[in-house]
């Protein structure tokens, strides 16, 4: 049987959510059927020491994406793939306009956030205009499929619904020599964010969350870098928040993951959190903004975590004491992730999605 060829297209391999997750599945897809690859604009990140050697990388060395269209065509051109996979949003949109130049090939679009709350440039949303020359869309959560049939006239049929998987084999590991972070006070609760310093992750709700509870013997770990590095740490400073503390980026955050006493995701949207489900992995409760991107989907209420309104900020102070007061089964909060979102589970549906588009030939 001869193999289905997988052209994978991430502008790189930093160490993002979408990065992790075609890693993933390029990584993890049946070699008795498929034939992975994957195409990068610029050939760097943290991701590709986790990518196993027989995935070939294509990098066609471009540093903007609104000049990597010629290459990209290029290579889909000299290769012909079954199955062209377009993994972040701004490339999937340029892209979008071509499809139709190739009849023979696959083309799916995996979108990575709420559109609407994410595209702010009207030269972008232009070509999802033509977002339905695609094959399959890949949505991760229901916020992100209603978005796209409402707001973009998405055919309901061309979506196809699926999660984030998590790779607990890779976090284990990861945890197998990990010793608690030093930084972490034994006589105080440890709370931790991840994310890129932006206004996306409400890292600036977060620390007005904080100011109220400079009194207790909490510690805020922050990991993560990002545009607005420079205007948090003014920030943190203006409010006097001697107990919170940036660490940037981190190579290995998952140890902070597994000690923590909470995990907070503070963002304003999401597409589908990746952090969320690594927290609970580690089993760690956490407690979430309520915002676009599947948070309902991914926290089973007082299992694994619980939703809240952060820009309500003494309610949300309250909540974070209440939480740091209670215990959590541990293992309820893995398996509740394990059972819903494990690579195992989530890689059969991609597997049927890309065997049954080939099908359709």
């Amino acid at each position: 049987m001869k193999k289905i060829s997988v052209i994978f297209i991430l502008p790189d391999l930093e160490t993002g959510g979408a990065e992790r997750i075609v890693t993933t599945i390029a990584n993890h897809l049946s070699r008795d059927r498929f034939e992975p690859k994957i195409l990068l604009l610029r050939k760097q990140g943290g991701y590709l020491n986790f990518l196993k050697k027989d995935v070939e990388i294509i990098d066609i060395n471009t540093e903007r994406i609104r000049h990597s269209l010629k290459p990209i065509l290029g290579e889909i051109y000299r290769r012909k793939p079954d199955i062209v996979f377009s993994g972040f949003g701004e490339v999937n949109a340029y892209l979008a306009l071509f499809i139709k130049l190739f009849p023979r090939t696959k083309f799916i679009a995996r979108e990575t956030n709420v559109v609407t709350q994410h595209v702010t440039r009207k030269e972008i949303k232009f070509f999802y205009n033509f977002y339905n020359n695609y094959q399959k869309i890949i949505a991760q959560s229901d916020d992100m499929m209603h978005d796209l049939v409402d707001n973009f006239n998405i055919r309901k049929k061309k979506i196809t619904k699926i999660n984030n998987p998590v790779d607990f084999d890779f976090i284990n590991e990861k945890l197998a020599h990990s010793l608690k972070p030093e930084c972490f006070k034994y006589n105080f609760k440890n709370v931790v964010a991840i994310g890129n310093l932006s206004s996306r992750k409400g890292f600036d709700n977060l620390l007005k969350v904080f100011s109220r509870l400079k009194n207790e013997n909490i510690l805020l770990h922050i990991l993560g870098d990002g545009k607005d590095r420079e205007v948090l740490h003014q920030m943190k400073d203006f409010l006097g928040l001697k107990n919170v503390i940036f660490h940037g980026r981190h190579d290995n955050p998952y140890q902070f993951l597994k000690y923590a006493d909470l995990f907070i995701l503070s963002s304003r949207y999401e597409g589908f959190p990746n952090v969320l489900l690594e927290a609970g992995a580690c089993g760690t409760y956490s407690l979430a903004n309520n915002c676009p991107g599947g948070i309902n989907e991914i926290i089973q209420h007082q299992v694994n975590g619980e939703v809240s309104d952060i820009e309500n900020y003494e309610d949300f102070s309250q909540k974070i004491m209440k939480v740091l007061q209670g215990n959590y089964n541990r293992d309820a909060i893995k398996n509740s992730i394990r059972s819903r979102f494990s690579k195992d589970i989530i890689l059969d549906k991609y597997e049927k999605l890309l065997l049954d588009l080939v099908r359709k030939t």
